[in-house]
């Protein structure tokens, strides 16, 4: 089973706003409506003045708690709203003439230019015959698709998505090879969107046929065995005006023939008395049938159906039912079915099923550790299965008896990526990184279990220069915490490092060590770099993740603060030099964070943040993440989420640290309303001479797809944020 494409599939599906689970809508009726319109005064700080943001009399009752919205007009889409688009293009203007001001950030842009300037390679995989990867010389604003008939063989361009557009903002966000080798049906992404549309490209004469499918979103593509046309899920088309903040229901599984209109598409799955339902449709590597997981949203619990497709009139069959518990599809042998699963296993073991014989029961393969088991896929004869160990990398090399055959030795303590491929391949390919080691590709001998460099790359940086510290502190409720910790070698431990400090603690995610050039830059300008793996991820399995959930979610803010006290206590740096960013879920983590101790930070960065925790189940895929979040619409978890919902907890005339709103104008996971009611709440309540701005980028979304040249823009114009709130000065040199 192609592991690489599939779990990248369900990731894109269940994470959503690296976010949720289906979210019911709230049932809180406003209490009056938006009318009068009152003009707040122009805050001011630092010797600028912010754009005036003007206040709505909108109150809405919560279970007999009056709560006001005065800025609830920011919620409307600035493409379509002009007093929305006015207010977005005066912040932009205080914020923009405020970095551009900062010395230090027009070398700061230059340098990560000079790092980002290096050869770039995804990991390839096996399709049709041949190899492909993606590939970028260095600044092109996106990657390119090569393929090469041999492992050592000529590489040849297959499409170049920087020809789409001027700007780099259309986007290959998918690309599936059909097994014959002929065709490959590409995702395209436009202006960061979540939605796409479907083209297939005649893989030998580089040319796209009249192929269109459109409104495709959360959905793998899978290609029919005999290349004939491809499975995928979409949503119906949104009324005019809509695409970018209606909720997303509907999603339907279809058949896609290749030369057809997408009017003829075949209709697979559908579930109208289930609007809520979403699908993720795979073929099988024999091609003998099609598996759906069907999910509600991203709390890991998914039910299952499959098609017999020797069958053209056979109906989808539920294989798995109730939403009771993780059934990720790991490959099958005939008609048996494995599955990875927390089943009786909070962090994970491998069953398998035969569907000729459900009543039987399942099969344990491998049994849980206490290591999570985060995937696992059926290659070469051999299941190769993902574990993290305090949220470094580890894999495993089973045989198809369950039976352990060996582990893959790892350069290092990092992040392992890829281990995709089909059942009978004998080869398979993986990337490894760290906060100081760029990714290596590597080709991986199933049978022999050596492991061969594919593609190295060359940065501009000694890695001896740099360290990588594991540490562990204690949470507020005595919770063992890990924390990754780098800088260049030999910083003194005086108390006064600028240091940045990131999170995210949300949706069973884990924060791996892994390369950047932009922490790679952060560290080259001085500054410490730690992630905390707080609650809410996945790094200890279900358990940690649930203990940062709905009710449990202060937890989250509490590990994030004790993250910080420690690295203030163990002399890394004060309140003076310390920052916080996050974005998504990290976002939202890093406004409940300023809230509830701006004492502890100088500086923060919220980027495409979930700010107003009361509303954010009424806008495209926001409906998803009640799972983790709750929902206002139920008494207990308003009141949880009232109580840390970064919008409804500033406090007028509290000196808040130096806060860099970003968000993007095409966010449709995030919707922009939140950081841009954020921000108005903020520059109003704020009492203090720290700068608190607000940065909206054109063409942008949630952060994929987004091209090179905005990417360093954008951190440009963050690091130079923190350089000057944090007071650092450039090492001599830089």
């Amino acid at each position: 089973m192609p592991l690489h494409r599939v779990l990248v599939a369900l990731v894109l599906v269940l994470i959503l706003a690296a976010c949720g689970d289906e979210l019911a809508q709230t049932t809180a009726a406003p209490a009056a409506a938006p009318t009068e319109q009152v003009a707040t005064a122009a805050p001011q700080a630092a010797g600028f003045t912010y754009p005036e943001s003007r206040t709505v009399d909108q109150v809405d009752d919560y279970h007999g708690t009056a709560v006001a919205d005065p800025y609830r007009w920011l919620e409307a889409d600035v493409r379509e709203d002009e007093t929305v688009a006015a207010w977005v293009e005066a912040q932009n203007e205080v914020t923009f003439a405020y970095l551009g001001g900062i010395a230090e950030r027009e070398r700061i842009e230059e340098r990560l230019t000079e790092l980002w300037n290096y050869e770039k390679f995804g990991t390839p995989f096996k399709a049709g015959g041949g190899y492909f990867y993606s590939r970028n010389d260095g600044l092109q604003n996106q990657n390119v698709i090569f393929m090469q008939d041999t492992v050592d063989g000529e590489p040849r361009l297959v499409v170049d998505p920087n020809t789409w557009s001027d700007d780099g903002t259309v986007a290959l966000a998918g690309f599936e090879v059909s097994p014959d080798g002929r065709y490959a049906a590409m995702a395209i992404q436009d202006g960061g969107s979540d939605w796409r549309t479907i083209k297939v490209l005649d893989i030998a004469t580089g040319e796209e046929l009249g192929d269109a499918v459109n409104w495709m979103k959360f959905s793998p593509i899978t290609w029919a065995a005999d290349s004939s046309g491809f499975y995928y899920s979409r949503y119906p088309e949104p009324s005019e005006g809509e695409a970018f903040q209606s909720l997303n229901h509907d999603h339907q599984v279809f058949f896609h023939a290749v030369g057809t209109s997408q009017d003829e598409d075949r209709l697979v799955m559908a579930t109208p008395d289930n609007p809520d339902w979403g699908f993720a449709p795979y073929v099988t590597d024999d091609g003998a049938y099609l598996v759906i997981t069907v999910w509600k949203g991203t709390d890991d619990r998914y039910q299952v159906a499959y098609v017999r497709l020797e069958d053209p009139d056979a109906e989808p069959v539920m294989l798995i039912e109730g939403f009771d518990h993780d059934y990720t599809f790991a490959g099958n042998m005939g008609t048996r079915f494995y599955f990875r699963t927390n089943l009786e296993a909070p962090r994970g073991r491998l069953v398998s099923i035969d569907i000729e014989d459900v009543d039987a029961g399942w099969t344990e393969l491998v049994p849980e550790t206490e290591q999570v088991l985060q995937g696992v896929g059926l290659v070469g004869g051999h299941f190769v299965a993902s574990y993290l160990r305090d949220a470094r990398s580890e894999i495993r090399v089973f045989g198809t008896d369950g039976a352990l055959v060996r582990e893959v030795e790892l350069p290092g303590i990092g992040s392992a990526f890829g281990f995709g491929g089909e059942a009978d391949d004998a080869e398979t390919f993986y990337s490894f990184s760290s906060f100081n080691a760029p990714p290596t590709i590597y080709r991986y001998d199933i049978a022999s279990g050596e492991s061969a460099e594919f593609k190295t790359v060359d940065v501009d940086f000694d890695p001896a220069n740099y360290e990588v510290r594991q540490v562990f502190f204690e949470s507020k409720d005595g919770t063992r915490v890990p924390m990754f910790i780098a800088h260049r070698k030999g910083i003194e431990l005086t108390g006064d490092n600028p240091t940045l400090l990131y999170g995210y603690g949300g949706f069973n995610i884990s924060l791996r060590p892994s390369f950047s050039v932009t922490r790679l830059a952060w560290m080259e300008m001085g500054g410490v770099y730690a992630v905390a793996n707080i609650r809410g991820g996945g790094e200890y399995g279900q358990a940690w993740h649930k203990a940062g959930t709905k009710l449990n979610k202060q937890n989250v803010f509490d590990d994030f603060i004790a993250a910080g006290e420690y690295l203030v206590q163990t002399g890394y740096t004060n309140p003076d030099r310390l920052a916080v960013l996050g974005g998504s879920n990290g976002g939202l983590l890093v406004g409940a964070v300023v809230n509830q101790r701006p004492d502890l930070f100088a500086a923060a960065i919220p980027a495409v943040g979930v700010m107003d925790m009361l509303r954010f189940d009424q806008f495209t895929a926001g409906r998803f993440w009640v799972d983790d979040y709750g929902s206002s619409s139920n008494a207990d978890e308003f009141e949880a989420l009232y109580a840390y919902s970064p919008y409804h907890n500033l406090v007028e005339g509290v000196e808040y640290p130096a806060v860099l709103v970003t968000t993007a104008d095409t966010d449709d996971r995030v919707v922009p309303g939140h950081s841009f009611k954020y921000a108005a709440r903020l520059q109003a309540a704020h009492n203090g001479a720290a700068p608190v701005m607000i940065r909206v980028q054109t063409r942008a979304g949630h952060g994929a797809g987004k091209p090179t040249d905005k990417i360093i823009e954008e951190y440009a114009d963050q690091w130079a944020f923190l350089a000057d709130n944090l007071d650092m000065a450039l090492p001599e040199g830089y």
